[in-house]
């Protein structure tokens, strides 16, 4: 089949949800827990969230992380590093991936089940969301 007789995929809702990796001082990665009752529940994710109308990824990113975490950190510290394109049954997600190694405060479960400090080979050990997965091979290589 040639390209000028394929079909025109149907039209898809896009949902841009922006994501960090916190790095410590000892090279860990922190992952936090989704909490029951939210799609995928019980799961591991890296921390961020969705973007308002007119947000741009970066204050998203900055605005997620005092909400979520408690912890506040700077445009300058964040740091695109790649990205996740991913088909769900209901909408695709393009979630940014940042890496961030400077924010003043201690993060704080305020939305998650819990939150966990994991070192870069062992976040293979955790169940992710689909979309999620595909991005510790880069950390891994990034971080080693």
């Amino acid at each position: 089949m040639t390209l000028s007789r394929m079909k025109p995929e149907p039209a898809v809702k896009i949902l841009l949800v922006v994501a960090v990796a916190l790095v410590d001082a000892d090279n860990r990665v922190l992952i936090a827990q989704r909490p029951e009752g939210k799609a995928l529940a019980g799961l591991w994710e890296f921390p961020g969230g969705k973007l308002e109308p007119g947000e741009r990824p970066e204050a998203a990113l900055i605005r997620e992380l005092e909400e979520e975490l408690g912890i506040v950190t700077q445009e300058p510290c964040l740091a695109p590093l790649t990205f996740a394109s991913h088909a769900y049954e209901d909408f695709h997600l393009l979630m940014p991936l940042y890496i961030c190694r400077r924010w003043q405060g201690f993060a704080q479960a305020r939305e998650h089940a819990a939150l966990k400090w994991v070192a870069p080979r062992a976040l293979r050990d955790y169940p992710m969301p689909p979309a999620d997965e595909p991005l510790v091979a880069t950390l891994i290589d990034t971080l080693l």
